[in-house]
């Protein structure tokens, strides 16, 4: 896996703080940094999210992934899956996450608790790279609610 990170600020964009990531998979995020109202030339102008909010975002798509894989390889009637994250970062740098709390909401015919408990209990504990490598320095609970369709 690779990516190039490129900072768009010298290129007279509108953020002095912006960045350009083009992954190997040929895919482009558009990164920001906020805006620093004491040195403007210092921050960003909030035009795309922050590379720690991309983090989480990915952690999250990561996680829900594995959910609803699962959850569809054990032949379960899945309709739809969504994370909610809320995290908490270190207040000194490097300001790591601390904790991470991810609230999922799995809609679907017929699904067992225990299948939607098994899945992310998977997701968080064996496949979910980024959640297993983000629980290095963060405590990560889970949650969920199932909602029949």
């Amino acid at each position: 896996m690779e990516c190039t990170v490129t900072w768009t600020g010298a290129t007279g964009t509108r953020s002095n703080m912006g960045f350009v990531a083009e992954t190997g998979s040929g895919h482009v995020l558009l990164m920001d940094g906020a805006p620093d109202p004491a040195r403007p030339e210092h921050g960003g102008a909030n035009l795309a999210p922050r590379p720690m909010e991309a983090l989480l975002a990915g952690t999250g798509g990561c996680s829900a992934y594995d959910v609803v894989l699962i959850l569809k390889r054990g032949r379960h009637a899945v309709s739809g899956c969504s994370v909610k994250l809320t995290s908490q970062r270190a207040e000194t740098d490097p300001k790591v996450f601390t904790q991470i709390h991810m609230h999922f909401t799995v809609r679907g015919r017929g699904i067992p608790e225990a299948a939607v408990e098994r899945a992310i209990a998977l997701s968080h504990e064996k496949y979910c790279s980024a959640s297993v490598m983000l629980g290095k320095t963060a405590a990560i609970t889970t949650s969920f609610e199932l909602i029949e369709d």
